[in-house]
């Protein structure tokens, strides 16, 4: 079988910064609010008060620090609480291609190629922009890339399972170089009023060249690839264009994004860990021949969690598994990508293992090695 790299890698994310302390203030005085408001209701028993969020439970609980958004202002404005968008329109770009171009240049030139030499463009996101035309054939498009262009969901491991599409594409013979982008503009999905879920995602787009060609000096070899679905209604977005046709009422708390945090956790650790030691055990390899572990970003916790149970040990050098989760925040299907493209600083012949995991269950891991 012939050889399939990585070649190169570009990231995007906006210039708003919001602080543990800042989203926190602005929770709380939500919080402040809405007890004020309701306080008849909850001295008669008839709701429960809302609590307080604060700095120590969000790094405690997540590991994050900081998040980069698109709309800073709003997101903190109790009476908005969410960023300002405008609809999606023929006469400008999507928000999505926005930033999905700005990737696609960046790992353009990492890869040290054209937009002419591209066959290819898949898009994988956890948030489609809408139903069509493809963002991807839009980013197509707009890049001058001749050849096919398509969208694809996958929740959180979108960019794995892009990047495998993609991998599946060239070794076939349908193409020789694709363009995987991943936009994740989560923060519009995000219902900031709720305290277990208001600080867990930031905004950012990862783009990567998959090519059978070695197009510059930091590839890296596509070893294996192994997927896995196993469904669950833990981790879910019920929003969708049936909802202007639904004969029920639901609430915008049952339409969004919402996850039972303690189940994933518990249910998805195991499942990764034991996932990714029987790749390696199928491929002949120990933990110990993994010199990078790039994990989607969900929370720190996971991700050494998972480590762990892999090396067989809780104690581990920090840059074996990185955490740009502390400064992005959750980044979805990107995050994973976001580690390899910010510390893929490997020695020639080195291996790293790529993993995504997300809503669904779903699962992808992609073992690397540096040329």
């Amino acid at each position: 079988m012939q050889d399939i790299y990585i070649a190169g890698t570009g990231i995007w994310y906006p210039e708003d910064i919001i602080t543990n302390d800042e989203i926190v203030s602005s929770f709380n005085s939500y919080v402040d609010n809405f007890n004020e408001q309701n306080k008849q209701m909850i001295n008669d028993g008839q709701i429960e008060p809302l609590a307080h969020s604060s700095t120590e439970f969000i790094e405690k609980a997540s590991g994050i620090k900081t998040r980069h958004v698109i709309d800073k202002k709003n997101i903190l404005d109790i009476n908005k609480m969410m960023p300002s968008v405008e609809h999606e329109d023929a006469s400008k770009l999507s928000i999505h291609a926005i930033a999905g171009i700005e990737a696609a240049k960046k790992a353009m030139i990492s890869a040290n190629i054209e937009s002419t030499e591209i066959d290819a463009v898949i898009l994988g996101t956890s948030h489609a922009a809408r139903n069509y035309p493809s963002v991807a054939i839009e980013i197509q498009n707009e890049l001058g890339i001749d050849g096919y262009a398509y969208d694809m969901l996958v929740g959180c491991s979108s960019t794995t399972f892009a990047i495998n599409n993609a991998f599946s594409d060239i070794s076939s013979g349908l193409a020789e170089t694709i363009l995987v982008i991943n936009p994740e503009i989560s923060t519009p999905f995000v219902n900031y009023a709720k305290r277990d879920i208001h600080f867990i995602f930031g905004d950012g787009c990862v783009a990567t060249i998959i090519s059978k060609n070695k197009t510059s000096e930091n590839c890296y070899k596509i070893i294996d690839r192994k997927l896995i679905t196993k469904f669950s209604n833990n981790i879910r977005s019920d929003w969708s264009y049936l909802v202007r046709a639904a004969n029920n009422d639901k609430t915008f708390d049952d339409l969004l994004f919402y996850q039972n945090g303690n189940s994933v956790f518990k249910e998805v650790c195991p499942m990764v860990a034991e996932f990714i030691s029987s790749q390696l055990k199928n491929n002949g390899m120990k933990p110990s021949e993994i010199s990078r572990f790039w994990l989607h970003q969900a929370n720190s916790r996971m991700v050494n969690l998972i480590v762990s149970k892999v090396i067989g040990s809780d104690e581990f050098d920090s840059s074996l598994a990185p955490l740009p989760i502390e400064k992005f925040g959750n980044l979805a299907s990107a995050g994973s990508m976001f580690a390899f493209n910010l510390h893929n600083n490997l020695e020639s012949g080195d291996k790293g293992l790529i993993c995504s995991f997300g809503a669904g269950y779903s699962v992808c891991s992609i073992i690397v090695q540096k040329t």
